[in-house]
């Protein structure tokens, strides 16, 4: 039986360690900066990316991963002989699917399925991560797609930023324009929905935020076992570290992950957004 390789794309940014053990390909997005592109990841990363925002005169912004970028790696692993199952991220949020799928038709009859995760970061790295894990034991391909559209019924990601408008200004918020413009010490609470980010409430203090967040993360799992945990950051290693112990405190669970957001998810959220994500009841 012919092997399953899993390839996602950067805005997933599962820890290096857990790329490696699992065999996961990824595909870079394109970081804009001026006249410089960078590949999302491996040409820059989170550190290097907020010490230049800081002094930055022009603002960055983002491309989806090419196709030619694609038919390489699907050439490379189908002369292995390996068939493919991609996850990435949303199609309401990037072109990526798009090229992966004009990838896939350079190869008829290639055993290739794409998924669109309807997410991104560690929420869709959670689906990754299932799937990668059922492969490793011998999952076909048809069994490793089933994996992939339970594993997306069963994730979810709610997070705080500092502003909405990187957001804004990318076009990647939905029904959030009334929380626009808001006072500095309200802090906006978003959920990525359907594929879809909105804005769902704001609060007034930060600490209140990384409060509701765990709160409303425990509401999403509704008592569902198992439980896996990751607290995500922007530049806020430890407000993000405090929030994930406040979840590690009030959810059983039996994985909690910390990570940071790539530099092409930190060009839309923004310095300074704490996140929670979770797989609940597999």
């Amino acid at each position: 039986m012919a092997k399953v390789s899993i390839i996602t794309d950067s805005t997933a940014y599962l820890p290096q360690d857990l790329l490696e053990k699992h065999h996961i390909s990824v595909a870079p997005q394109v970081l804009i900066w001026g006249e410089e592109n960078f590949e999302d990841g491996v040409d820059i990363s989170p550190t290097e990316f907020y010490t230049r925002l800081k002094n930055a005169k022009v603002m960055p912004s983002s491309s989806q991963v090419t196709p030619k970028f694609f038919h390489a790696l699907f050439n490379d692993l189908i002369e292995k002989d390996h068939e493919i199952l991609a996850i990435l991220i949303s199609e309401k949020l990037s072109g990526t699917i798009a090229s992966a799928i004009q990838a896939r038709d350079s190869f008829p009859g290639a055993k290739i399925e794409i998924l669109d995760s309807q997410s991104t970061s560690m929420a869709m790295g959670f689906q990754i991560l299932a799937v990668a894990r059922a492969a490793d034991e011998g999952a076909d391909l048809k069994q490793c797609l089933e994996i992939a559209e339970r594993a997306k019924k069963s994730t979810g990601v709610v997070f705080a930023v500092d502003t909405l408008e990187f957001l804004h200004r990318g076009g990647r918020i939905g029904g959030g324009s009334r929380f626009l413009g808001t006072a500095l010490n309200i802090k906006p609470i978003l959920e990525l929905q359907e594929g879809r980010v909105e804005a769902i409430e704001r609060v007034r203090t930060r600490t209140k935020s990384l409060q509701r967040l765990v709160e409303l993360v425990e509401e999403r799992i509704g008592g569902r076992e198992p439980v896996r945990l990751c607290g995500l950051h922007a530049c806020a290693e430890e407000d993000a570290k405090e929030m994930l112990g406040l979840a590690k405190d009030r959810i059983p669970h039996i994985e909690s992950i910390f990570a940071e957001v790539s530099p092409v998810v930190g060009t839309h959220a923004g310095p300074g957004t704490v996140g929670l994500a979770f797989m609940a009841g597999m």
